[in-house]
């Protein structure tokens, strides 16, 4: 057995025989700078009480160079990720040597030298399991203890954790700081940064609370910090989850950093909150990317009590607080910023993951079954975060805002800083509700699927609402008429449903809407009329939401073979350009590429990708000057152009500084432009490095290595296939820029000879990379193939393989099979 893959059977059993009491971690990064250094020592001091006589620690990392036990040295038993441990009292101190290794894939300790000014930065990334590559510890969730940690490093630099400093002192060119003990937390939560960050403080004040803020950045893009936003979503927050949860912010500070090459949007470690930079734009942002960003604060900001104060036992209930945090973040950005519009977004957007999730064959429920780390680390999905968070949104409808907050509020009160599962939450919802819970919890959190709704007419003429399977759902439906040259809602019906068919009445109309108002989570078709309308009208419906809805429809209809590509495409020439909200109009951009590389026909691919770029072109050069829709519609052209080069000659000229009046073009978007040219032949390597040096920055550099590797040679596609398997040295951002170089253009002419060598690889690729890497490696790779012969004779011929790497290919050729259906029904 691979020792590192932690089962949920044997950490339970730990947890049952083991209570660990306090942590103490030493890390010296004061080697960090030199770049020839691998690693840095890491000294962990655990105490534990125990009622058995062996267990073990978690590590990962360079060595383990010495271990005591109760004052006694003890044999170093260490098979590379586990620590064993023999003698135990009731009452045991434990001191673990080793030395960790620094990360170039964002797991454990990663650490980044900026190329602008030369400076290094470090932070930490565990979830859910990488804390074990910084210390020895117990590696899983339901194992709290108090943690203090001292850091020594370089003097000058920014160090942080998840308490404040309690004491600072300060040498010859370095520094030791050791923070305050935390409250009891899970080792994935905890977190160190350390780097000559840029800083800006605030405070946030409410009666007689007051918790200092902190946001941070490598110093090199302190100018696109926009600090002043950040602190002001932060007080909004902090103020409505005050009020909403009635329990104070537990965590003293409140620490918000950004940091390079990270794996992922956020991640909630208490008091010190971790970004990805890519929430800071480098010259030009629209308000829905402000709007995203915001979202995630307010994401973070709700982990602060739901999965950090109270934290899930084992991954199977990750639902406890990714799903609740999902929810929160678009409620409270409408609740309580100048983002009203969440749900708008949430609706056409968010949801679309979860659409997508629950149609795969390895769709699970919300409340999942894990076994082990590989299937918790892969739950990070789509059910987890968009459809829990839409199963919660009907779950409100249901109860009501009133009990559904005060059930949290009793959820919170009767498990702080302690460990729960499904009906810890249950039995709190349902005192409050007055309602059993356990029914829709079985009908929502328990079962898989997704279901679709549409309406038919019977025998009388009356409308009957038709679901795919009985469910119970809480909906209405909405009839809309024309006014004033609008389409606005002129009647709404409220049903409960639980049957296949409902019959209802509803005022004739010209475009109908199933599940008005969204408060349910299924996939809604649209009948003829409403089609119609809705082809002819889109644009004219008033309602943001209403529209939402029905661009999902759309979009559901076209990814099932239902609604014909093309068609689909033909509406968003037609209406996209009219679509004022940008958070909307960003959603519909991206699908529009994406069916026109998935589910357009062959036959008619060409022609359906020149309409798409002339499209692009003539809705931005027609946009407001300056406004939101402009600088999206710029970006839609920079990725058709990689398709089709029929507009070249102007793209190049945006590079040499004419674009149309009031766009900006930042460096961000001038990589997009010249990747365009590069992957159709338009630039040259010399290009690319010119622009390299305009922008020599980590983006600038990432981006030129994607833009080197898209170009349109079988020699340099077959350059970025070896690097990406077999250059070891590479980032996790640098892994992806030559997969997606590798990948440019669709062109299957320079890279379908590696069809075969693909599947050869992975299953040696994920026994000797990280899983992060090695998943980047499996899904960035996966080849478009023209048949499912090869990935089938695949799952044949490997069933043994790890079952999260099976999982991710049966996923991969779920995806191919939908292309080439829906390519195949149209043809």
């Amino acid at each position: 057995m691979d020792t590192a893959n932690l089962t949920r059977e044997e950490t339970a059993a730990r947890s049952a025989a083991v209570t660990v009491r306090s942590i103490r971690v030493e890390l010296d990064l004061t080697g960090a700078p030199e770049r020839a250094r691998t690693g840095f020592p890491t000294r962990t001091v655990v105490e534990f009480e125990a009622t058995t006589g062996e267990t073990w620690l978690d590590f990962i990392g360079e060595s383990v160079d010495r271990v005591e036990l109760n004052g006694s040295e003890a044999d170093v038993d260490f098979d590379g990720a586990r620590i064993r441990l023999r003698g135990l009292s009731s009452t045991n101190v434990v001191i673990v040597d080793a030395v960790g290794a620094y990360s170039r894939s964002g797991e454990g300790m990663h650490r980044f030298h900026d190329p602008v000014d030369q400076h290094t930065y470090l932070y930490t990334q565990y979830e859910p399991a990488d804390s074990r590559r910084v210390m020895a510890c117990f590696e899983q969730p339901d194992m709290k203890a108090s943690y203090t940690f001292v850091v020594d490093a370089p003097a000058g630099w920014e160090v942080l954790s998840n308490q404040s400093p309690a004491k600072v002192d300060v040498g010859v060119g370095v520094q030791r700081v050791e923070f305050a003990p935390t409250p009891p937390i899970s080792s994935y939560i905890t977190s160190v940064a350390a780097g000559p960050y840029a800083r800006v403080d605030g405070e946030w004040a409410r009666d007689d609370q007051r918790i200092e803020l902190g946001v941070f950045a490598r110093r090199s893009l302190a100018q696109h910090l926009e600090s002043d936003e950040i602190l002001e979503i932060t007080r909004q927050g902090l103020d409505f989850f005050t009020d909403a949860f009635a329990y104070p912010y537990p965590w003293g500070k409140y620490d918000q950093i950004f940091v390079p090459e990270y794996n992922l949007g956020a991640m909630e470690n208490p008091g010190l909150v971790t970004f990805t930079e890519s929430y800071l734009s480098r010259g030009a942002a629209t308000d829905a990317q402000r709007a995203a960003r915001a979202n995630t604060i307010l994401h973070e900001m709700a982990h602060m009590w739901f999965g950090d104060l109270v934290t899930m036992k084992w991954w199977d209930d990750l639902w406890l607080k990714e799903s609740f945090a999902d929810y929160m973040g678009s409620h409270a950005s409408a609740a309580a910023t100048r983002f009203r519009d969440a749900w708008v977004k949430f609706a056409a957007n968010r949801k679309a993951w979860a659409y997508q999730q629950d149609q795969l064959p390895t769709t699970h429920p919300i409340v999942a079954d894990i076994t082990d780390l590989e299937a918790a680390k892969l739950n990070f999905d789509g059910i987890t975060y968009a459809k829990g968070a839409a199963v919660l949104k009907q779950l409100v409808a249901f109860v009501g805002d009133d009990a559904f907050f005060e059930g949290a509020r009793r959820y919170f009160a009767a498990n702080a800083f302690g460990n729960t599962t499904l009906d810890d939450f249950l039995v709190q919802l349902s005192d409050v509700s007055g309602r059993d819970m356990r029914g829709w919890s079985r009908a929502w959190l328990e079962t898989s699927g997704v279901s679709t709704l549409h309406l038919e007419s019977d025998a009388d003429g009356r409308r009957v609402l038709v679901q795919s399977d009985a469910r119970p759902h809480r909906l209405r439906v909405g009839a809309y008429g024309w006014s004033d040259g609008r389409l606005v809602r002129i009647g709404q019906t409220a049903l409960d449903i639980a049957e296949e068919r409902t019959p209802f009445e509803l005022p004739d109309a010209e475009l109908v809407i199933v599940n008005d108002d969204d408060l349910t989570y299924a996939k809604v078709r649209l009948d003829e009329k409403s089609l119609a309308t809705v082809a002819s009208s889109l644009s004219s419906v008033e309602d943001p939401l209403a529209r939402a809805l029905l661009w999902s429809s759309l979009w559901n209809a076209t990814r099932d073979g239902e609604l014909d590509a093309a068609r689909y495409l033909a509406i968003v020439r037609d209406h996209a350009p009219g679509e004022p909200n940008v958070g909307l109009l960003a959603g519909i951009l991206a699908n529009a590429a994406f069916a026109l590389r998935h589910f357009v026909s062959d036959a008619r691919r060409d022609e359906e990708q020149r309409a798409w770029t002339e499209c692009t072109w003539s809705t931005m050069s027609a946009a407001d000057v300056g406004s939101d829709a402009q600088l999206s519609w710029a970006r839609a052209l920079a990725t058709a152009s990689v398709l089709d080069d029929a507009r070249h000659v102007e793209v190049r000229a945006m590079l040499d500084g004419e674009s149309p009046e009031g766009l900006t073009i930042d460096p961000d978007l001038r990589w997009q432009l010249l990747t365009a040219l590069a992957a159709t032949g338009h630039a040259t390597a010399a290009d690319i490095a010119a622009e390299e040096q305009r922008d020599d920055t980590g983006s600038g550099r990432t981006a030129a290595r994607r833009a080197l590797a898209s170009r349109p040679s079988a020699s340099v596609r077959a350059a970025a296939w070896d690097a990406a398997w077999n250059d070891l040295t590479l980032s996790n951002d640098h892994l992806d820029a030559s997969i997606g170089g590798f990948r440019a253009g669709g062109r299957r002419d320079l890279i379908a000879e590696f069809d075969e060598e693909y599947f050869s690889r992975i299953a040696d690729a994920w026994r000797t990379r990280s899983i992060e890497l090695a998943q980047r490696l499996v899904v960035g790779l996966f080849p478009a193939t023209e048949s499912l012969d090869l990935v089938d004779a695949w799952l044949a011929q490997n069933e043994d393989a790890p079952a999260a790497l099976t999982r991710i290919v049966v996923e991969q050729r779920d995806h191919l099979a939908r292309d080439l259906r829906v390519r195949a029904a149209q043809s």
